[in-house]
């Protein structure tokens, strides 16, 4: 399952994911998962969630970004729940196209293996597209 949080600048999108962190480390009893861009929620998050900064990769691809998450998997298969903040800015040009594309294969894949993904993204909900919004 998939669940965007959609918002402009500055409107509580990463105080919202850091609380929801919490809760999964909380509630679930498998290893909970948390990509950011940059090294901002290094001491917000709780020690037992594994934090990847994304800035310590190569990350310009959507298609690397899949193979990331598919590696991530591969070395744990106790992954119950991904958070990923600030999706579009992980890539160079994100295509929303490609994005939407990107967010039906996480659906589908963590329908598949059992894992939730929560992510933000940081654009005006009512002008996203129609594939990208139904996540929202």
């Amino acid at each position: 399952m998939v669940k965007l949080i959609v918002g402009p600048k500055g409107t509580g999108k990463t105080k919202s994911l850091v609380e929801l962190v919490r809760q999964a480390v909380d509630k679930e009893n498998g290893s909970v998962v948390c990509l950011e861009k940059e090294r901002n929620l290094t001491y917000d998050i709780p020690y037992t969630v594994r934090l990847i900064h994304v800035c310590d990769y190569d990350f310009g691809s959507i298609e690397f970004f899949k193979g990331f998450i598919s590696g991530l998997h591969a070395a744990n298969y106790d992954i119950t729940h991904i958070f990923i903040d600030s999706l579009f800015k992980m890539f160079d040009e994100p295509d929303m196209e490609k994005v939407a594309k990107l967010l039906d294969e996480l659906d589908a894949f963590g329908k598949k293996e059992n894992i939730n993904f929560t992510i933000t993204a940081t654009a005006d909900p009512e002008k996203i597209a129609d594939n990208i919004k139904k996540y929202c």
